[in-house]
């Protein structure tokens, strides 16, 4: 009994709800909105600081980087080293176009697309240098590194997702974090800026720049929360750059040389050791001792067992916090080690020692 009214009421309140809607609407409607506008003159500046400014001035001169090889097609970015051709990229966006039949190709901001050659790349630190043949670009700056302070503005500029000349701002939210990244067999050491500055998965070799434009480091990896693997990873925050003093001195070899090379103290370390400081390995690892036999360490008095505790007065809590730290320096510079031997401490100088990249 009740269906049927139900029905007819939900069918007159449809009614007059529609015939109410089309009376509003016919009512309301204007031949000319005339909404208020904003009257421009002449040309819209920024200052050369403000962030729109600085992206305008680096824009032109990142780029994406396309890679085509059996596995499938990847992106990253990458920045202009030099006017005559060469790019600066990671290591891990260009590694697969070594195959044969592998492809890469340069995507400029103003749409042109290149061919491009590896020059020379170190998976070491993660760092590559692809040539185009193009004359007349514009290169950017590489600013010091070692001036870089917690809390200064950053500007990040890449092709995230491989969206091409996307710009991301944040600061510089730490310094001198060990970061690993690559696998077992291909492992890079990174003593890295950090920033907050939004990084995701293609920014990868582009640019992090501080407020005069210049490059103070090369975006390379991102935090990932727990439970995320690389496929599904984004920003949270917590992106790393490799710093430019060390760019410099790694582009220099892989321009001049097509490899580069790092610096080393020569010894094996424990990574099963939980005590204060590292500890160098008491045992030989497949054939090789724990110590090289007249290398930095072994002429410093270091022995296998022996814990190192700090580099140059800066405590040190794993083994990658001094591989990083020793790997940011240049072969031949003397560093400060503490080392304990049984109950005693004692500094001991030691001064690195080269050894040739990947």
């Amino acid at each position: 009994m009740w269906v049927v009214p139900l029905i007819l009421l939900s069918l007159v309140a449809g009614v007059v709800g529609g015939v109410l809607g089309a009376r509003s609407t016919g009512t309301n409607r204007l031949a000319d909105a005339g909404l208020p506008t904003v009257s421009i003159t002449g040309s819209v500046d920024r200052a050369p600081d403000s962030v729109a400014g600085i992206a305008s001035a680096v824009l032109p001169s990142v780029v994406s980087i396309e890679v085509t090889a059996s596995d499938g097609t990847s992106t990253g970015s990458g920045f202009v080293l030099r006017q005559d051709g060469y790019i600066l990229t990671n290591n891990h966006v260009v590694a697969s176009a070594d195959e044969v039949g592998a492809t890469i190709v340069v995507l400029f901001a103003d749409g042109t697309q290149v061919p491009a050659s590896i020059v020379g790349r170190t998976a070491d630190y993660d760092l590559a240098v692809v040539k185009v043949e193009v004359e007349g670009l514009t290169p950017l700056l590489l600013g010091d590194s070692d001036a870089v302070v917690v809390g200064d503005p950053v500007v990040a500029i890449g092709a995230p997702l491989g969206l091409v000349g996307t710009v991301t701002t944040g600061i510089v939210s730490a310094l001198n974090r060990p970061v690993s990244a690559g696998d077992a067999t291909d492992t890079a050491f990174i003593n890295a800026i950090q920033t907050d500055a939004a990084i995701n998965p293609g920014n990868s070799g582009g640019p992090l720049v501080n407020a005069s434009g210049e490059v103070i480091g090369i975006n390379s990896a991102i935090a990932q929360a727990p439970g995320t693997d690389s496929t599904t990873a984004g920003s949270i925050g917590l992106g790393f750059a490799i710093p430019s003093n060390q760019v410099r001195r790694t582009a220099d070899q892989l321009i001049e040389t097509g490899t580069a090379t790092y610096p080393i103290i020569g010894v094996l370390l424990d990574d099963r050791y939980t005590g204060e400081g590292v500890q160098v390995a008491s045992e030989d690892s497949d054939g090789t001792p724990p110590v090289t036999p007249d290398g930095p360490a072994d002429r410093a008095g270091i022995r296998r067992g022996d814990v190192i505790l700090a580099i140059d007065g800066r405590p040190v809590t794993d083994p990658e916090e001094l591989i990083v730290t020793i790997r940011s320096r240049t072969p031949g510079d003397v560093v400060v080690l503490r080392v304990r031997t049984g109950e005693d401490e004692r500094d001991v100088r030691v001064e690195l020692s080269e050894s040739s990249g990947g």
